[in-house]
């Protein structure tokens, strides 16, 4: 099978990986593939829906990169702890330990204060004599990145200082910057647990430190920074995206943005399910490891491959949404995979919709001549195949 090497063209993936996708899926579901130029041997990915549906629940396919042996130099430190590098029943015991606490109640709980988050970004905006600036410095980045740091209890967080490590985490300029990220996020997080553990509040966090079953089975320390670490990271990089990504579509779709303002009641909620749909934060998962070989559509997956999961090339996918291209936010609802499925689907999707709904409608409501800045120049697509966005979004309003 040939190889896609897509780290040969990576400013190109960049800007349009659903290009590479298509032809992906056309020649088939699952794909040997180079994502970044270091990589020593190639891995696989599956483009395909209904493929990429079974990957993403198959028992074969190990998100615990400690027990596959790809990486016997690789050094654990207390981030690794967590949910999204496990594998049942030790992710089974994780997340039930955590669902207990971030609950739909109490993420539901905190829509008000979404509203008066966003709310104050949104005077802030229109108190900006140029009536422009960038969206995401304006709203998309700071909404979800004071919302995750109340609710886990770090409203005092260098928020300058976590948007640099979280960027090089998910979207990384380099191997060293991404390595340094890590252990700086790292090293921030012990000592907060420490501080938590001493002065507990009515956070998240500290009910994460002192949450225990009926068997008594409670987080250890290092479990509870990695949580903290998975729900810092991913509680906001992933919105930031979906509201930036959104915003975007919407300004490309005028037809679209049109018919949303002249029905933010009945098609809000449909709108950003098609917004995660057709242009999600999330292009694929991360690492999965093949514990045996794999049978996907055909193609024989070998043991102990590294494996990706390509939401954004599954949610393109014609064999299950008609016009995948077509931004059309009146689609009926067709089981999207922006979120994953199965055992990892993620804990965080209804403070995530919450967020992009509360943050979309309040924009369109605020400001009716919303548009692209005309000076603007190209966009600057975030580096990496991990997440796909802008890191600026200059518009006027």
């Amino acid at each position: 099978m040939p190889v896609v090497d897509i780290s040969a063209s990576a400013e190109e993936f960049d800007a349009d990986p659903y290009a590479f996708y298509e032809r992906m899926r056309a020649a088939g579901p699952v794909h040997r593939i180079i994502l970044t130029a270091d990589e020593v041997e190639p891995s696989w990915m599956i483009v395909g829906h209904e493929e990429a549906r079974r990957a993403l629940n198959h028992p074969a396919l190990s998100k615990d990169w400690r027990t596959a042996g790809n990486f016997p130099e690789a050094q654990l430190s207390a981030v690794n702890s967590n949910m999204l590098e496990s594998d049942p029943p030790h992710h089974t015991r994780l997340r039930r330990l955590v669902s207990r606490e971030f609950t739909a109640r109490r993420m539901e709980g905190m829509r008000a204060r979404v509203q008066e988050i966003a709310d104050g970004l949104l005077d802030a905006m229109a108190a900006r004599p140029e009536r422009g600036g960038d969206l995401i410095d304006a709203l998309a980045f700071p909404l979800p990145m004071t919302v995750i740091c109340e609710l886990l209890g770090v409203p005092d967080l260098d928020r300058a200082r976590f948007r640099y490590w979280s960027n090089e985490i998910v979207s990384p300029t380099s191997a060293e910057s991404n390595s340094l990220a890590n252990r700086e996020m790292g090293t921030y997080l012990v000592q907060l647990i420490r501080d938590k553990s001493k002065e507990p509040g009515e956070d998240l966090l500290s009910a994460l430190i002192r949450t225990s079953d009926e068997d008594g089975d409670s987080l250890s320390s290092d479990e509870v920074i990695g949580m903290a670490f998975l729900l810092l990271v991913a509680g906001h990089e992933t919105t930031v995206n979906l509201i930036s990504n959104g915003v975007r579509a919407l300004l490309a779709h005028p037809e679209q943005l049109a018919a949303l303002r002249g029905d933010l009641d009945g098609l809000i909620d449909g709108a950003v399910e098609e917004m995660l749909r057709y242009d999600g934060p999330v292009q694929h998962t991360t690492y999965r490891y093949a514990r045996e070989p794999l049978d996907v559509g055909g193609t024989v997956i070998p043991a102990g491959a590294t494996v990706f999961v390509s939401l954004a090339g599954a949610d393109r996918d014609p064999t299950r949404f008609a016009d995948p291209g077509v931004f059309d936010i009146g689609r009926a609802p067709q089981g999207h995979l922006a979120f994953g499925h199965g055992l990892h689907f993620c804990l965080g999707a209804p403070l995530a919709r919450m967020e992009g709904r509360i943050a979309i409608r309040s924009l369109l409501e605020r400001f009716p001549d919303l548009a692209e800045d005309p000076e603007a120049g190209p966009p600057a697509w975030l580096p990496g195949s991990l997440m796909h966005g802008v890191s600026r979004l200059p518009l006027r309003w």
